[in-house]
């Protein structure tokens, strides 16, 4: 209920003859739109508290933000994909110089900051290590059969109402083939079981895959969604953390699987939301049936408008650089500028490149926003 009644808002909708939904679809399809989908991708968890316009307001979490700031609905059904049931989230002890160690969901043991900050967990101690481990996890946590992994239909089409009569976009969520995998294994530990288990890390992309075709069994039947979406984070600023032969040779012909089954069902829009310099496997990606990158962290990549030019079936939806975000009102008109011709040309949403820090001041994020207003919701 407390969803349905929040109603603070700083900014109206950007006015439109369109449904969200149709705008939408017409826009990642590279179609003529009233104007362009509005959308940002969340918040520094710094930003509630330091934000007064949030913290005054009593903005907590990122739905709120989003009512907040008027932006266009959007909503993605996601199912038991991954571990079934999780490991217990817990504090397993504190380090000399305080900092809390965090058994967490994936069972991992994790050092984090004792205030809370936003930061990278430094990992300590992985899941898996060994195919025994694995063999022992997959039986425990990944079983297809599981009665977790069964979806309440009914009660997703109560929520999200009749095809015909919803107004935003839904998706479905397509889970992750070898970015939660790398979270189980570490950074280091997914490079080690590439070099001396490929058999096992193969199994584990194997399964994910299995648990997304379940997923999506039960599901497609009953909804005409809009897109689809996964999670990778399977790279950083010097490109992918495993060879492109990997993803050609393991993670390919899973993504083929699930597209597949999408396109039966008329889903032909599918993003990954995959950080870092993605352009090494962007390739492979787009031939097993991505063809969609979220959030496109400039820095890491490039201006999203050089992928778009080389690939012209590409779709993004991000790329606002939040370095220039950062630098004030001069920095923001002269990097939206830049994007005015993909907009236009369509298959391209604009926003922040991923969660918005702190260090962009809230009048400057507010200018963004009625920058963003003046040159993309009014053509």
């Amino acid at each position: 209920m407390e969803r349905r009644s929040f109603r603070k808002t700083i900014r109206s909708p950007w006015p439109g003859r369109m449904t969200g939904r149709e705008r939408f679809r017409r826009q990642m399809h590279f179609q003529p739109v009233d104007r362009s989908f509005h959308m940002e991708f969340g918040y520094w968890e710094e930003n509630y508290a330091e934000w007064g316009m949030l913290r005054d307001n009593g903005i907590r979490a990122e739905w709120q933000a989003n009512r907040f700031f008027g932006f266009d609905p959007i909503e993605v059904v996601s199912g038991a994909t991954f571990l079934k049931p999780a490991f217990r989230e817990r504090e397993a002890g504190r380090t000399e110089n305080g900092r809390i160690l965090l058994m967490n969901g994936d069972g991992l043991l994790a050092e984090i900051p004792a205030d809370g900050h936003s930061s990278i967990p430094h990992y300590l101690k992985p899941t898996v290590a060994t195919p025994e481990d694995w063999r022992r996890v997959k039986k425990e946590r990944f079983d297809p059969d599981h009665p977790g992994r069964k979806v309440d239909v009914a009660a997703l089409q109560a929520l999200h109402g009749p095809d015909e009569a919803r107004d935003y976009p839904l998706g479905v969520d397509c889970g992750s083939m070898i970015g939660r995998i790398r979270d189980m294994l570490t950074f280091e530990g997914v490079c080690f079981a590439y070099a001396d288990e490929p058999a096992m890390l193969e199994d584990m992309v194997e399964t994910c895959c299995v648990l997304v075709e379940r997923f999506l069994d039960q599901v497609l039947p009953h909804f005409r969604f809009d897109y689809a979406s996964g999670w990778e984070d399977i790279c950083f600023n010097k490109g992918p953390i495993l060879p492109p032969s990997f993803f050609r040779d393991v993670v390919k012909p899973r993504y083929r699987r699930i597209r597949d089954k999408l396109e039966k069902h008329g889903v032909d829009v599918w993003y990954t939301d995959c950080d870092g310099d993605v352009r090494p496997i962007l390739p492979h990606l787009m031939d097993g049936g991505i063809n969609c990158l979220f959030p496109f962290e400039v820095n890491s990549c490039a201006h999203p408008g050089e992928l778009l030019a080389e690939y012209p079936e590409l779709r993004i939806m991000g790329g606002v650089d939040k370095i220039e975000l950062g630098k004030g009102p001069a920095a923001i008109d002269a990097y939206l500028e830049t994007l005015v011709p993909w907009v236009e040309r369509g298959g391209y949403i604009p926003f922040c490149d991923h969660r918005c820090p702190p260090n962009v001041r809230e009048e400057d994020y507010l200018y963004y926003l009625d920058r963003k207003k003046a040159l993309f919701g009014m053509g």
